[in-house]
């Protein structure tokens, strides 16, 4: 095959590539406008997602959420992490379904994380896009000093305002901690070996004791995070498991070494996580006990899912409402 003829090939086959992973994702309807109150003033609230196909009906939801129960919608701003191959597909599904949303797309170069990835219990967890909370203050812009994370699996039915204001002191990151939770099960029997104590005794010096927290609700200090070069700790962390095997649950471990027992605590409200049953069945779960600002199907199971399939859990009617995916009719029209 001449050269010419063989680059012309392969361009055309990206195109199509990129047509097709563009026409497989799916349609939304158009979001309601949600305005600012009278009480609103300039303050700006920055929340960072990710933003991919798998997820994104889970994303769309998300933001549906948080706009429709904030006071002042229009003061928040979204920042989308994704890649770069769906990127103007993505954005314009965004601008379509929500179009007084204030958001920017940032890419993230899966490369950053490619070769220090190393396998875990579920699939899911391994996919590069999950490590890019890592990079927040690379993606970021300089000027935005504080950001939410959240993850793109639930619904805030709260003020996020509220989220927003908490006092972090002198901590990097706040959120909720559950330290009922067997913080040893994060880790393998490697770690806690005394042939290695260098491994464990990273928490020998925390300031309180070290309680696993979900990362999938974060507020972050990104001044502190650039100022601590937090991101050149994690990367070493996965560094160091790629060599020694010492935990199987993707991107959450390395944030536990680095933060665990120097974490701003925030309300349990704000994270009802787990609704997604374990990483393996995704059983049905019910509430924790308490009062609810957010609700988190972390784990296997995904409400749009179990809707679809018509073996819907509970608390997956809650989620619902928030559904804005466009369903094809049962019967064609034409």
């Amino acid at each position: 095959m001449p050269p010419t003829f063989h680059l012309l090939t392969t361009t055309v086959l990206l195109l199509l590539h990129h047509r097709i992973s563009a026409a497989d994702l799916p349609e939304f309807q158009e979001a309601p406008a949600f305005r600012n109150g009278k009480e609103c003033n300039n303050t700006r609230i920055h929340i960072a997602m990710t933003l991919d196909a798998t997820y994104l009906r889970g994303s769309i939801a998300g933001v549906f959420s948080v706009v429709q129960h904030a006071t002042c919608p229009e003061n928040i701003i979204f920042h989308f992490l994704t890649t770069h191959r769906l990127s103007s597909s993505l954005r314009h599904t965004i601008a379509t379904t929500f179009p007084y949303l204030n958001f920017h797309l940032h890419h993230f170069h899966t490369h950053l994380v490619k070769n220090k990835i190393s396998t875990s219990i579920r699939r899911a967890l391994d996919q590069p896009l999950n490590y890019a909370r890592i990079y927040l203050s690379h993606l970021l812009p300089a000027a935005v000093h504080r950001v939410i994370y959240l993850d793109s699996d639930l619904i805030v039915v709260d003020d996020v305002v509220n989220l927003w204001e908490i006092n972090l002191n002198s901590h990097v990151l706040g959120a909720p901690e559950y330290c009922h939770a067997n913080f040893t099960h994060y880790f393998t029997p490697k770690f806690w070996s005394t042939s290695n104590p260098n491994f464990s005794g990273v928490f020998n010096h925390r300031d309180t004791k070290p309680c696993y927290f979900n990362t999938g609700v974060m507020v972050i200090d990104l001044m502190k995070w650039r100022r601590d070069e937090v991101t050149e700790k994690l990367e070493k962390w996965m560094e160091i498991q790629k060599r020694y095997r010492i935990y199987e649950l993707g991107s959450l471990p390395p944030f536990l070494l680095v933060f665990a027992g120097d974490v701003e605590g925030v309300e349990h409200r704000w994270n009802q996580h787990g609704l997604g049953g374990d990483n393996v069945e995704g059983l049905c779960r019910d509430l924790h006990p308490g009062p609810v600002s957010l609700l988190h199907w972390s784990g296997k199971g995904k409400p749009w899912l179990r809707l679809d399939s018509m073996r819907p859990c509970p608390l997956d009617q809650l989620w619902a409402p928030y559904d804005l995916f466009k369903h094809r009719p049962l019967i064609s029209d034409r």
